[in-house]
C-alpha cells in the first residue's frame, strides 16, 4: 500500500513539473511566433525587408505558420497580429487577424511559411477593421523587394499599398497574396485582452498596459527594426506615402547613409494648401 501512494505521489510530482505552472494560451503562442519571425530580421541583413520600405509603413502584420495545401488548386491560411504606428511614431498593441486564399494551377502538397505584410496607409488597415480586405482588390499588392542592394537603388519607389513577404528556411522574400483576404479575429482579440468590447480601433489606442507582457516584447522587437528610421508613414486615412513627414532637425542621424530616392519626388508633389 505505501508503495502504491508511493508511485501516485512521484506520477503527481512528474506531472506538475512537466508543464509550466501557467500554460500560454493561443493567443500568446501566436504573438510569440510573430515575435520570433521578426527577430529573425535582424540576424540576416543580407535578405531581409528593405529598413526604407518600413520607414514608410503605417501597418505591419505577421502572421506565422501559413498553411498551403495544394492538389490542382491551393489552399492558404493562416493567423497572426497586426499592429499600427502611433502619432509619437510608436506601435501600437497588437490587433489579431485571420489570412485566407487560393490560388489555381498544377499543385501538389502542403507547405508552412511566415507571412509579413507591410501596409503603407491608413486606408488599408480602416478597410481590415470594416470587414474583409482583399489583397489586390481593395489596394494594390506587390512582392516586396529584399536585401541590402535595394537601399542604393535609385528605381525602387515603393510605389504599391501593401507589400508582401514570406520566410521560408530562415531567408525573407517577396511573394505573392493577390486575392488573399484579411479580417480581424475578434474572438482572439477578446480572449487575448479578456473583453468582448475591444474592438481594432480601441486596441489600437489603448495603452500598452492592457496587453500581457508577450505583446510587448513584439512591439520591442518591430522597435529596434523602426526607431532610427526617418519615417514617411501614410498617417491619414485614404492617403498615400507621397505626402512628405515632419522631420525633426535636432537628429539628423540616419542608420543608412543613402539619400531617400524618393525624398525629391515628394517635394515636387507637395501642396501646401492640403
Amino acid at each position: 500500500m505505501r508503495t502504491y501512494k508511493l508511485s501516485i505521489f512521484l506520477l503527481a510530482f512528474g506531472v506538475l513539473f512537466a508543464f509550466p505552472a501557467t500554460a500560454a494560451t493561443g493567443e500568446e503562442e501566436r504573438v510569440a511566433d510573430a515575435s520570433d519571425v521578426i527577430d529573425q530580421l535582424l540576424r540576416i541583413p543580407e535578405s531581409k525587408i528593405p529598413p526604407s520600405l518600413l520607414a514608410r509603413a503605417y501597418a505591419v502584420a505577421v502572421i506565422p505558420r501559413v498553411v498551403k495545401i495544394g492538389f490542382g488548386v491551393a489552399a492558404r491560411r493562416g493567423k497572426g497580429i497586426i499592429v499600427v504606428r502611433q502619432d509619437d511614431d510608436s506601435w501600437s498593441n497588437p490587433s489579431f487577424v485571420t489570412l485566407t486564399g487560393g490560388s489555381l494551377g498544377w499543385q501538389i502538397g502542403a507547405q508552412s511559411t511566415d507571412i509579413i505584410l507591410v501596409f503603407k496607409t491608413r486606408a488599408s488597415v480602416d478597410s481590415i477593421s470594416g470587414g474583409q480586405f482583399t489583397l489586390g482588390a481593395d489596394a494594390s499588392v506587390a512582392a516586396g523587394p529584399v536585401g541590402r542592394h535595394t537601399e542604393v537603388a535609385t528605381d525602387i519607389r515603393f510605389e504599391a499599398e501593401v507589400y508582401s513577404y514570406s520566410r521560408n528556411r530562415g531567408l525573407f522574400a517577396g511573394v505573392s497574396l493577390a486575392g488573399s483576404g484579411l479580417t480581424m479575429d475578434r474572438k482572439a482579440n477578446a480572449a487575448f485582452y479578456g473583453s468582448s468590447d475591444m474592438t481594432p480601433e480601441k486596441i489600437f489606442a489603448s495603452s500598452p498596459n492592457i496587453a500581457p507582457d508577450v505583446a510587448n516584447t513584439f512591439v520591442q522587437l518591430l522597435t529596434a527594426q523602426t526607431q532610427r528610421l526617418p519615417t514617411k508613414p501614410g498617417m491619414q486615412a485614404g492617403t498615400t506615402s507621397s505626402e512628405p513627414a515632419a522631420t525633426d532637425d535636432s537628429d539628423n542621424v540616419r542608420t543608412f547613409g543613402m539619400p531617400d530616392p524618393d525624398e525629391s519626388a515628394d517635394t515636387d508633389y507637395y501642396d501646401p494648401n492640403n
